[in-house]
């Protein structure tokens, strides 16, 4: 790939105003293989006029009409689906495969959102007298600005971006500057889906000045988040001072529970996958492994055997089951939390190492012992950095799951229908997975609580963030 990405403001590809662009760099290569362009001021004010007025054309459109529009969108997607994922792997990162599986995905979530816009309905209120209907009415919320990080260049922009369109609002997305060809191309395919000009925008810059500014200005109605728990606690703070209407999808720290009459081979098959996608950079990848003392020799020894064997490389290689970090800050943010878990006693007992003459090459990496004033058990670590921790009985499970300000996700497995309900119901998170690692499908909320976020994102709560409540009571004349 060598391509330079172009912003796209009132359905137009265009230049930013300064003509400055931003490199986009191979992680498993460190060479540049594009540019984004960047956006000043002069091109965001482009982009809110635009969104204003495709929010005008796109509201007083039909959920039916908006509905076939997004469907050919996806299938556009399904269509270029290898290209979508080649370009992502190779800005990004991440095994071709799950590019493919992200890019596929998106185009599952775009068409549930077409569908769901259809039943965005209201009520009738029964009234307390005669002729008096009482209608309580869901409209469009008005133009959206998304912020979307760059792990997920696809889905990020997809559950943002089918919520809004679905229930008529227009977008403009700041999307990542490390992945800018994923996002151009599904942009460019609602484009040639036969989207109106100004419903969909796309912008990249200095981060900082974009939501300065976007979430400030008074045409923005709704803004969506998807990052860490300190920005996101910034942005939201700047929003509610001019009262806008905001989802934010934060930082998680997840537990997985493993208890003492779990399935240890199922529990390790689907751990190990989740743990080391991406790399370990996942919002809602299990971080913290607590483990039954009765078995947690054998699952220890299970869980290191089957990391070690893990085939580390380029993305684009088919072999490949979990490619570079996404750029050099993230070497060293994991550098430092390993040493730091070494320096208070923890042992390594898998990787721990960067690797390669090229490339940001983690090890995966599993850690013993670390207590619990270890930075790593206590700051999301968002790299292939696995911890595991023996706990004696339900309660002092419980009581280390719920330690952190964080409340993303969680998993458990246990062969107890009861353990099962009781932990369901004990644990504060937002979701819960037991026996399986099924989250963030198009039909289920994604969700978090305490630091990790508030509002929903997928499911039919996604629909609600972008929507108005008004009333109407009307009497005969």
């Amino acid at each position: 790939m060598n391509q330079d990405v172009l912003l796209h403001i009132d359905g137009r590809w265009i230049e930013g105003s300064s003509n400055q662009t931003i490199p986009v760099i191979n992680p498993a290569t460190e060479e540049v293989v594009g540019t984004a362009a960047k956006a000043e001021r002069a091109d965001l004010e482009q982009a809110v006029a635009a969104a204003v007025r495709g929010f005008q054309i796109w509201r007083h459109v039909s959920a039916f009409e908006r509905g076939k529009i997004m469907r050919n969108a996806a299938v556009l997607i399904r269509e270029r689906a290898e290209q979508i994922a080649r370009a992502m792997t190779i800005e990004e990162g991440k095994p071709l495969a799950q590019a493919r599986l992200e890019t596929l995905s998106g185009a599952d979530m775009i068409e549930w959102f077409a569908e769901e816009g259809r039943r965005v309905y209201g009520r009738v209120i029964p009234a307390r007298t005669s002729g008096v209907y009482q209608l309580a009415l869901r409209e469009p919320v008005g133009p959206v600005a998304a912020f979307t990080p760059w792990n997920f260049p696809i889905s990020q922009v997809v559950k943002k971006l089918g919520a809004a369109l679905a229930t008529g609002c227009s977008i403009i997305i700041k999307a990542a500057e490390e992945t800018p060809a994923s996002a151009a191309a599904l942009v460019q395919a609602f484009t040639d889906a036969g989207i109106p000009a100004g419903v969909i925008n796309l912008v990249f810059g200095v981060p900082a000045e974009i939501s300065e500014y976007l979430i400030t200005h008074p045409s923005i109605r709704k803004v969506s988040f998807t990052g860490s728990t300190a920005i996101g606690k910034r942005l939201a703070s700047l929003a509610g001072l001019h009262m806008k209407r905001v989802t934010m999808e934060l930082g998680g720290h997840a537990p997985a529970i493993i208890f003492d009459d779990a399935d240890l081979e199922t529990a390790t098959t689907l751990l190990l996958a989740a743990k080391y996608r991406n790399a370990g950079q996942v919002c809602i990848a299990p971080t913290r492994f607590l483990i039954q003392e009765n078995v947690y020799e054998n699952f220890v020894d299970g869980f290191v055997g089957r990391t070690k064997a893990l085939r580390v490389g380029n993305g684009l290689d088919e072999a490949t089951e979990m490619g570079p970090l996404a750029h050099d800050r993230r070497i060293a943010a994991v550098e430092s939390v390993i040493q730091d878990a070494v320096d208070k006693g923890a042992s390594v007992k898998a990787g721990g190492r960067r690797f390669g003459n090229k490339g940001y090459f983690m090890e995966p990496t599993v850690i013993t012992e670390a207590p619990s004033d270890a930075l790593a058990m206590n700051v999301e670590p968002f790299g292939p950095i696995a911890l595991l921790t023996p706990f004696r009985n339900f309660a002092e499970a419980v009581s280390e799951a719920n330690r952190l300000p964080y409340g993303l996700a969680a998993y458990a497995f246990t062969r107890s229908a009861k353990t099962a309900i009781d932990v369901a119901a004990a644990v504060e998170t937002g979701m819960i997975s037991i026996n399986q690692t099924g989250l963030a499908l198009p039909e289920t909320p994604f969700v978090g609580v305490k630091d990790s976020g508030y509002g929903a994102e997928g499911g039919s709560e996604g629909i609600d963030a972008y929507v108005n409540t008004k009333f109407v009571s009307q009497a005969g004349v």
